[in-house]
């Protein structure tokens, strides 16, 4: 059977059309996908005076909602006390909103902030607490950096590995 040359034509075509064709868009991989699971390490704290302490953290992320959203706890432990807080954080296009309770001391309040190139930049805030906090993700390392605005808190450094 020959087919005709215009058949042969349009099929060529079509196929060169194929190749052609930008590569379909890849969904983009949520910020969170890297955080999900449970990190242990230690860093400072310092209070103002200049004083600082030892602490020792875990933290764990589970995402929930898909994972546009993940929800984490903070556990950590010092000299001088411990501290428990759980968030809730959702992101949509780079922008993260969400909640925060510390659960020893009953505060609590909201936190706002954005996606950057190595992590997480957040502004936390609430009737008593205000601070920033930078989270930078490094493979199986974090490093997350709190600076406190107004609190006899100044600062908070943690080293974090996964697993």
């Amino acid at each position: 059977m020959r087919i005709p040359r215009a058949v042969l034509a349009v099929l060529v075509m079509a196929c060169q059309a194929l190749f052609l064709l930008p590569p379909a868009a890849a969904e983009e991989p949520s910020p969170f996908e890297q955080l999900a699971g449970r990190w242990v390490g230690e860093g400072r704290l310092g209070i103002r005076g200049g004083n600082t302490e030892a602490v020792k953290c875990r933290v764990t992320y589970i995402l929930a909602g898909g994972t546009d959203q993940i929800k984490q706890t903070i556990r950590c432990a010092s000299q001088g006390g411990s501290v428990e807080v759980q968030s809730v954080v959702a992101h949509a296009s780079g922008s993260l909103t969400g909640t925060w309770k510390e659960l020893i001391r009953d505060l609590g309040g909201e936190l706002s902030g954005k996606v950057t190139a190595s992590g997480f930049h957040v502004a936390i805030k609430s009737r008593d607490l205000s601070a920033s906090m930078h989270i930078i993700l490094k493979g199986a390392r974090q490093i997350i950096e709190i600076q406190f605005h107004n609190s006899t808190l100044m600062g908070l450094t943690l080293v974090l590995t996964k697993g």
